[in-house]
């Protein structure tokens, strides 16, 4: 039985997850260029190509894996290149296009919108300028916040003009879900271990960059209470909420006593530290303690928490909150002998359920690749724990290490640098690959059916 085909979407809607892969990769080139330049490094001399394509890579990616030390090797001219590299990067190049282009009053065309739609992940093709525009303004009113809290601590350490920078540069990089930090000597936010406001300031933005700008916008004009909310942004805060609890109660269960974490620790500073890195560790890259002395089942369990990663539509990466809990849910139906996947007499859409399914394989596919890679590479001298601590950290645009980034070969971070590409690109584009088809049926032979054995 041969199913006709419903005509084809124009072609800008049909290669519109091909343009936002390029966009991304052509500012990661053009940044690579900036950092690359003498005047980006703070001694006067080029950090050299690979290095520069490696920083700029990890910004743009939001990831905050380091070739070179941050806060010691570049002049502020390479630190402000950084920082917007970081605000494209998390808020998505389109969102920035789209407001130059609003700017200077030019139209946006249907191929323009279709971009900013799929970029923005929303259904509408409405008044997206106003839309761009309002969470652009949503984004610099966080950070702004932010930097004004962080300034606080940093202002008296630093001096009213280092200081503030500090607070803005690390509140756009927490809120973008970056992790780059300018303290020097890979040392995160290790300093500030015991102080509540630096910590917890960090990880309010991290939870919000993470969440998705329309889940923040939803939630913020929402007056009817919690069943109100969408399904969507119901299930994004659920899950959320589920993760940031089971990563507090892991960690200060597995790390309280352990003399390199924190054991030194008093009780209140272990659970802010537990809970500060069940927050980071999903996706932002800051550390308040030295992830090298971890132990193997915190790795691991890191592991995981990276590749669930932030929400969709957020400025964070991994396979995304919503995908994990569509698939949990299928799980309890089948489980449950049901042939539909229900959630709050809801039932959710075959095809969000099969996205979610691409999605998963891909990234694991991926990950698995690049471990695996990168363990040949390196062939005994790293854990393979650690390795594959590194390799999630790439693809869920993370930006922690358990070994230093800097310490591995240079063919090994060549393998990190397309997984922190296809971390922030590649799901994002297999999801509007799949997407921009859901609204056609394909001519397709139907044949019989014939079962086969599973588990």
């Amino acid at each position: 039985m041969i199913l006709p085909a419903k005509q084809k979407g124009k072609a800008g809607f049909q290669h519109a997850e091909g343009i936002l892969a390029l966009g991304f990769l052509a500012v990661i080139l053009l940044g690579a260029v900036l950092l690359a330049l003498p005047v980006a490094s703070a001694n006067g001399r080029s950090i050299g190509l690979f290095n520069s394509l490696f920083t700029s890579t990890s910004a743009v990616c939001v990831t905050g894996l380091v070739a070179v030390d941050t806060g010691t090797t570049f002049s502020l001219f390479g630190q402000v290149v950084l920082i917007v590299l970081i605000q494209i990067g998390g808020l998505g190049f389109m969102v920035f296009a789209t407001v130059i282009m609003v700017v200077l009053g030019r139209r946006i065309s249907l191929r323009g919108r279709m971009l900013i739609r799929e970029s923005m992940n929303t259904s509408s093709l409405s008044d997206l300028g106003s839309l761009t525009k309002r969470y652009l303004l949503l984004s610099l009113v966080i950070e702004l916040i932010g930097a004004f809290l962080l300034c606080v601590r940093f202002v008296p350490l630093y001096g009213w003009k280092h200081g503030m920078w500090m607070a803005l540069f690390h509140s756009v990089s927490a809120f973008c879900n970056a992790g780059f930090d300018l303290f020097g000597g890979y040392a995160s936010l290790t300093a500030f271990s015991g102080d509540p406001l630096v910590l917890l300031t960090i990880a309010a933005l991290i939870i919000l960059g993470g969440l998705g700008f329309s889940v923040i916008l939803e939630t913020a004009r929402n007056r009817q209470g919690f069943r109100n909310l969408s399904l969507h942004t119901r299930m994004v805060l659920m899950t959320t909420l589920v993760l940031l609890f089971a990563g507090t109660v892991f960690y200060w269960i597995v790390e309280r006593t352990n003399a390199e974490t924190l054991a030194g620790c008093g009780e209140g500073e272990k659970v802010l530290n537990a809970f500060f890195q069940s927050v980071t560790m999903r996706t932002a890259g800051f550390n308040s303690f030295n992830l090298s002395g971890f132990r193997d089942g915190s790795k691991l369990f890191s592991s995981l928490l990276m590749i669930v990663g932030a929400s969709p539509a957020s400025t964070g990466g991994g396979i995304k909150t919503t995908t994990v809990a569509a698939l949990a849910l299928l799980m309890l139906s089948v489980i449950r002998g049901e042939n539909e996947v229900n959630v709050s007499r809801r039932r959710l859409p075959d095809d969000i359920v099969r996205r979610a399914l691409a999605v998963a394989v891909l990234f694991l596919t991926t990950l698995l690749a690049g471990t695996l890679t990168i363990a040949l590479i390196e062939n005994g001298r790293f854990p393979l724990e650690d390795i594959l601590f590194e390799a999630s950290s790439a693809m869920g645009t993370v930006g922690v290490s358990a070994v230093g980034t800097p310490n591995l070969s240079s063919a090994s971070r060549a393998i990190l640098l397309p997984m922190m590409f296809l971390g922030r690109v590649g799901p994002l584009t297999l999801a509007v690959a799949v997407g921009k088809r859901q609204g056609r049926i394909r001519a397709v032979t139907k044949y019989p059916e014939e079962r086969i054995m599973i588990g």
